[in-house]
């Protein structure tokens, strides 16, 4: 065998090859683009957010509110003038955490479609389902919140009035609206015209939109409602996937630190795993800059005619309501007053403290004396209210 040479390098990877790690990266720095640069990119100029506060995980996250009394002005001569108490409160809305997503593309499923295919395809869902539930949150968050409620029979109309208490409520003329609204409230204001919309982040929006700012279309936002504020007025809070974690999970990131991705073979599945990581968050700073506009045909409180007698129990009282008819989804509430009603306005979010009752229907009211019934409509917005004094069983 002394003829004989073997040629070693056929024995190990040839120089300069690509590999299934190098492609592996290859699809998260994709992602991670994807995500980042061109669509959360998009979606934050076109929302106008310029502040993006990295958080730690399970730091809890604030709105403020302005509260406090306006004094009589009325006041003789000499006398002294009492002071107005106004202050400004932050209340807690829950902690950023740390969200994880994984998704598992088996043999088979490359087998059938193959690898470039099966992976692109289940990462194109994954992607539009992590925005979707960054969007979520968000917009859970601004509808949940009471803000300044005017009401207009049109979309035009609300979005006029939207705007200029914007104005008010931030003194400043040059203050850029940002305006929430369902798709189909869109529809039905604009009908056949025709309207140029722009996507990002799974979001369609429409710049300068009557002349009155940015609208932004999404079927979360509760149909014939438009909750607005200054654009100046949102916050981007997020964890960044740049630290600890991203290092003890080989996580692929951009300089952002958005969010982070890795990819890896998981042998005694037959699959390979992808492992998402992210933790974002939009938030109004200012809960008092939110404006909630109602499209409504009678954009005023309703009456309603509550009647208290006494109970079949002793110390029951018996509430019905009439010359009042729900519209659809509507439901009644009531809520107890010591020694004065309630009071309630247009639009306004009822949640804690109201008790939802079906009348008539007995109640228990104890040592309250005046009773409020409101008809609130599927989102929890007042649309009719009256009040009465309780009767109770003796």
């Amino acid at each position: 065998m002394s003829g004989f040479t073997m040629n070693l390098q056929l024995f190990g990877a040839e120089e300069n090859v690509i590999t299934s790690a190098q492609m592996a990266k290859a699809r998260e720095v994709d992602f991670v683009t994807r995500f980042n640069q061109f669509s959360l990119r998009k979606l934050l100029e076109a929302l106008g957010v310029t502040r993006k506060i990295a958080m730690m995980e399970g730091t809890t996250m604030y709105v403020y509110k302005t509260t406090g009394t306006l004094q009589s002005g009325t006041v003789a001569e000499g006398d002294v003038i009492p002071l107005s108490q106004y202050q400004r409160t932050k209340e807690a809305v829950g902690e950023i955490a740390l969200e994880k997503w994984r998704k598992a593309v088996t043999a088979e499923a490359i087998k059938k479609s193959g690898y470039d295919e099966a992976m692109r395809e289940t990462d194109k869902k994954m992607l539009q389902d992590v925005q979707k539930s960054i969007r979520t949150k968000f917009f859970d968050h601004i509808t949940g919140l009471n803000g300044t409620v005017v009401g207009a029979t049109t979309l035009q109309a609300v979005l006029a009035k939207s705007w200029g208490k914007l104005q008010v409520l931030f003194e400043n003329d040059s203050v850029e609206p940002v305006h929430f609204i369902h798709p189909m409230t869109i529809a039905d204001y604009l009908s056949t015209a025709t309207i140029t919309t722009q996507t990002a982040f799974g979001m369609q929006y429409i710049q300068d939109f009557l002349g009155m700012g940015t609208v932004v279309m999404n079927s979360l936002i509760p149909q014939g409602m438009v909750i607005s504020t200054a654009k100046e007025n949102l916050i981007m809070y997020y964890l960044t996937m740049t630290g600890d974690v991203a290092r003890a999970f080989n996580l692929t990131t951009d300089e952002t630190g958005y969010i982070g991705m890795h990819t890896s073979q998981t042998d005694n599945r037959a699959q390979i795993e992808t492992l998402i990581m992210s933790g974002i968050t939009f938030m109004v700073e200012y809960a008092d800059g939110v404006v909630i506009g109602q499209i409504d045909a009678t954009p005023t409180l309703q009456s309603i005619t509550v009647t208290s007698t006494a109970g079949t129990a002793s110390g029951d009282s018996n509430i019905a309501v009439s010359s009042y008819s729900p519209g659809s989804g509507e439901k009644y509430v009531y809520k107890l007053g010591a020694s004065a009603a309630p009071t309630v306005t247009y639009g306004q979010k009822l949640g804690s403290g109201w008790t939802e009752i079906t009348p008539p229907h007995d109640i228990t009211p104890g040592t309250s004396t005046k009773i409020t019934v409101a008809s609130i409509d599927d989102n929890g917005r007042a649309q009719a209210a009256g009040n009465t004094t309780i009767t109770k069983n003796s």
